[in-house]
């Protein structure tokens, strides 16, 4: 598997190139997911000079055999808890999910849901940060556990959360004060994942400021209205992303660097040879239904998550 590294001047530098792959649909999720469309809004276009860099090792543990995916974990012990909280005067849906055979207080990690809204995907990576030994809470960004599996619908919702940024901080943080008042959470270590619609929430949210440790966005969108600034961003951050994602172009990836190195932000940045959704396992049926350029790879899923796992390694660590 292929895969692509870039890293703040903390870290060092890799180039990273990306290659675009022409798709129907485009504007509606990249309207919701990968940044800035809408109606009218540029289909993406294959780039015939990118090129792809490294091989990838990342995919395997300690004892050289393959990371779990997600449907291979094994939930023994594991306890999932469904919380009903308020934000904004709206009921929010949240789930929880811890290991009640672990002693002691351990990180907490929010998890945000793709545009479809809260729904099991967003529960079930939650439950698999539990087996790691930390303590998750998938939130809702939609209010009253929202979801769907139309585009439409999905788009609406997202794009609602994305005008209005303040709204989506005020749930975000809700949902971390629920997270940290738990007696099993270490509020001293707290991170952020996020898929599509729930990555470019929690690179907003480091943006803003949050105070969080790190934050993780899978395949989310990059581009923003709201540019980091320096010594405003205290997360650590990192961004898988699919290097074939059509929501996510070059110039989109260029400017994010540029933008976290003019911020001085702690960043890393990895390309994977996926598309859109490569987490995923119901992407390929949505891709197939919607003509959405969506595509699950069982590979990428397991670096991704391994890489995730380095991630929080190294900042839980400082």
């Amino acid at each position: 598997m292929n895969q692509s590294v870039s890293k703040s001047p903390r870290h060092g530098v890799r180039a990273l190139r990306a290659r675009i792959l022409g798709v129907a649909g485009a504007a509606l999720l990249l309207a919701a997911c990968g940044g800035k469309g809408g109606e009218g809004a540029e289909e993406p276009a294959m780039d015939p000079n990118a090129e792809m860099v490294g091989k990838d090792m990342g995919a395997m543990d300690e004892s050289g055999k393959p990371m779990a995916a997600i449907d291979d974990i094994d939930m023994d012990g594991i306890v999932g808890e469904e919380v009903a909280y308020e934000a904004d005067g709206i009921t929010m849906q949240g789930y929880l999910a811890y290991d009640e055979n672990a002693d002691g207080k351990r990180p907490g990690v929010l998890v945000v849901h793709e545009w479809w809204g809260h729904n099991d995907y967003a529960r079930q990576r939650a439950r698999m940060l539990a087996k790691l030994g930390y303590i998750a809470f998938a939130v809702d960004m939609y209010g009253e556990g929202k979801n769907t599996e139309h585009p439409q619908e999905a788009g609406a919702f997202a794009m609602a959360a994305k005008s209005n940024l303040e709204g989506a901080r005020v749930r975000f943080e809700k949902a971390l004060e629920v997270l940290a008042s738990n007696e099993h959470t270490d509020v001293e270590d707290m991170a952020a994942i996020g898929y599509c619609f729930g990555g470019g929430v929690v690179l907003e949210m480091a943006r803003m400021g949050v105070e969080l440790d790190g934050v993780v966005s899978f395949h989310g969108s990059l581009d923003t209205d709201n540019p980091a600034q320096p010594g405003q961003v205290k997360a650590s951050v990192l961004v898988l992303n699919g290097d074939n994602d059509p929501y996510v172009k070059p110039e989109v990836v260029s400017a994010f660097k540029e933008e976290m190195d003019a911020a001085d932000v702690d960043y890393q940045f990895v390309g994977y040879d996926a598309v859109h959704s490569f987490t995923s396992p119901d992407a390929d049926r949505y891709g197939e239904e919607h003509g959405l350029p969506l595509a699950y790879d069982e590979e990428v899923d397991r670096a991704s998550w391994k890489a995730m796992q380095d991630f929080f390694n190294q900042i839980f660590a400082d």
